[in-house]
């Protein structure tokens, strides 16, 4: 089966079937490509959907991924971005073993297609030669045949014509043999043509079209397996990354068992577990005896005093903290014995302290955090000092293993002078060992906070406990000073010492200190610039254009405090309100 034999004649048909076969490998390749383009951008939508879900650093998202659950997913993503690397892998691949390499080839499909048919045309135009000049010899052989048979019959003629005289019929007569000589040479020559024609004719049938049309068929056959290798190459370069694919996969499955409920719910238990004892029974408080009230030792509020500064101070009242309440005015009741006013100042030193607590709860709310994070329950807080120990620790062996590496240096210095001067190391060697004083010094403070958390020292003082055993043996049973005395009325924790509440002063009318608190004098007025949701204890919220009373101005910490009716004020950012103050106002400034 042979192209030069079956299709000799078929020389325009091979041309565009061959052209025909390059334009397939061409199209492939563009396949291809778009194949890889595809591949790339997926892995990229991959890597950047593995990137948008990622945690974020020294974020409260890190935090989060401490769960097996968040592990798992931490995992997932990570055996995602190692999945779109091998989409491409694919892709590099199929661009270096296909696209490139079938375009070069096709570069030279097209010069080798070129050439064979360039010897074709040249072969095909040889013959083409060689049969016009046999067309020619036979039209010249024909010509003069045709004259010499026209010279011998004119010849004939004057030689039978009586009329005609000896010369004209010699001339006649040798005309005539020139005319026939003429025709034998032509016929000769034409003879000669003839068989140069059959030569050159068997030669392009027999021998020079088959081989052209063979070389044909071979470059042709070339392409398709070529374009089969190709293809086998596709499936290979996928097949390459499956094992790999298959191990992300199983990574993925592999993180996925790995989720332990129990283990999460234990880790909830430690984030949020507060180290507070849950309240007692509330005892049953007997007011037929006004002279004799007696306190429950399981009380939740530990005194009368202390269970309206919960309910004042607990959560929030119409939107405000305590101190912003005013009190309904009522006709005041008629006054009770000093003995038995001495019994309530007694009974409400948690008042006084639940005062002071709020008032540090109020300055957390606004961003003011105390170092001991004494504003945390007790597991937290012991949480966080151990974390900040740690750190501190760390800091330390650093600026440690950076002094020894200062002293080894020097000591080379002293050994080779010519390295280096000695001398110039010492203010560096004097500014780290500074620095891991001032961390040794900073450690051992969070770590007495620690001990003191862990129970190691005591948490009160002798002094603070004598204060309070004299005021309990006068009045009441000891109550929880875990529970009563570090937990402010926001749920804020503190390790605000009780020693403030030693009496200093017998008032008969202690109680209304706070509870018939006249309300703040306004000093000027004020423009809310922008809206304002106060959704935190002690602000309030504003609207953009509303116009409010100033009743205490800015202390430095960003911060007025604004009323907008008898019942209503809090703080708001200054930043947020235009302030016009009365010049006539008590304490009022004048800006400008």
């Amino acid at each position: 089966m042979s192209w030069g034999t079956e299709l000799w004649d078929q020389f325009e048909n091979l041309e565009k079937h061959t052209q025909w076969g390059i334009d397939i490998l061409e199209k492939y390749i563009k396949f291809v490509k778009e194949r890889t383009e595809i591949e790339l951008s997926y892995a990229k939508q991959l890597r950047n959907l593995s990137k948008k879900y990622q945690p974020k650093k020294n974020s409260k998202e890190e935090e989060e991924y401490k769960y097996t659950a968040c592990k798992a997913f931490l995992s997932t993503l990570n055996e995602m971005n190692d999945y779109a690397g091998q989409h491409e892998v694919i892709s590099e691949n199929m661009t270096s073993q296909i696209t490139v390499e079938l375009a070069r080839y096709v570069q030279e499909l097209k010069q080798e297609r070129k050439s064979h048919f360039h010897e074709g045309r040249k072969a095909q135009q040889h013959i083409e030669t060689c049969w016009k000049q046999l067309e020619s010899s036979k039209r010249r052989f024909e010509r003069d045949c045709k004259e010499a048979d026209r010279a011998q019959q004119y010849f004939e003629k004057m030689d039978a014509d009586i009329n005609v005289t000896k010369a004209d019929v010699e001339k006649a007569r040798q005309q005539a043999q020139i005319r026939h000589q003429m025709a034998e040479d032509s016929k000769a020559d034409y003879s000669s043509i003839l068989q140069k024609f059959n030569h050159e004719q068997r030669e392009y049938y027999y021998s020079h079209i088959p081989t052209i049309y063979q070389k044909i068929q071979e470059m042709e056959e070339r392409r398709i397996v070529r374009m089969g290798e190709s293809m086998k190459t596709y499936a290979e370069v996928d097949r390459q990354v499956v094992p790999i694919i298959g191990k992300c996969l199983d990574g993925i499955v592999k993180a996925a068992e790995s989720i332990d409920q129990k283990n999460d719910s234990q880790l909830v238990i430690e984030a949020y577990k507060s180290g507070f004892e849950p309240p007692g029974d509330i005892e049953f408080e007997d007011y037929t005896q006004p002279m004799k009230r007696t306190i429950s030792e399981n009380s939740l509020s530990n005194s009368r005093g202390e269970g309206k500064a919960e309910l004042k101070f607990g959560g929030k009242s119409k939107g405000k903290l305590w101190p912003f309440i005013k009190k309904n005015k009522s006709p005041k009741q008629q006054k009770e014995p000093l003995s038995h006013r001495f019994n309530e100042f007694m009974t409400s030193k948690p008042k006084i302290h639940c005062f002071r607590s709020l008032k540090r709860g109020l300055s957390l709310k606004l961003g003011a955090a105390p170092e001991d994070f004494s504003n945390l329950p007790p597991e937290q807080r012991r949480k966080k000092l151990q974390q900040k120990v740690d750190e501190l620790n760390k800091d330390i062996q650093k600026e440690m293993d950076q002094r020894d590496a200062i002293t080894k240096m020097k000591d080379v210095y002293l050994k080779n002078p010519q390295m280096g001067d000695p001398a110039s190391l010492d203010h560096k060697l004097t500014e780290v060992s500074q620095n891991i004083e001032k961390l040794r010094l900073e450690a051992q403070k969070f770590e007495a906070w620690l001990a003191e958390v862990e129970g190691r020292l005591p948490a009160r003082s002798e002094q603070a406990r004598r204060q309070s055993g004299m005021y309990d043996g006068q009045t009441a049973p000891p109550v929880n000073n875990c529970a009563q005395d570090r937990e402010s009325p926001d749920g804020s924790y503190t390790e605000e010492q009780s020693q403030e509440s030693e009496v200093k002063v017998l008032a008969t009318d202690f109680d209304d200190e706070f509870d018939d608190e006249e309300p703040l004098p306004a000093i000027g007025t004020c423009k809310a610039l922008y809206t304002f949701d106060g959704q935190n204890e002690g602000t309030i919220s504003v609207v953009e254009g509303e116009t409010l009373y100033v009743i205490e101005e800015d202390k430095g910490d960003g911060w007025t405090r604004i009323r907008r009716s008898e019942e209503e004020e809090g703080y708001v950012p200054t930043s947020y309100v235009e302030v016009y103050l009365d010049k006539n106002a008590k304490g009022a400034k004048t800006y400008i």
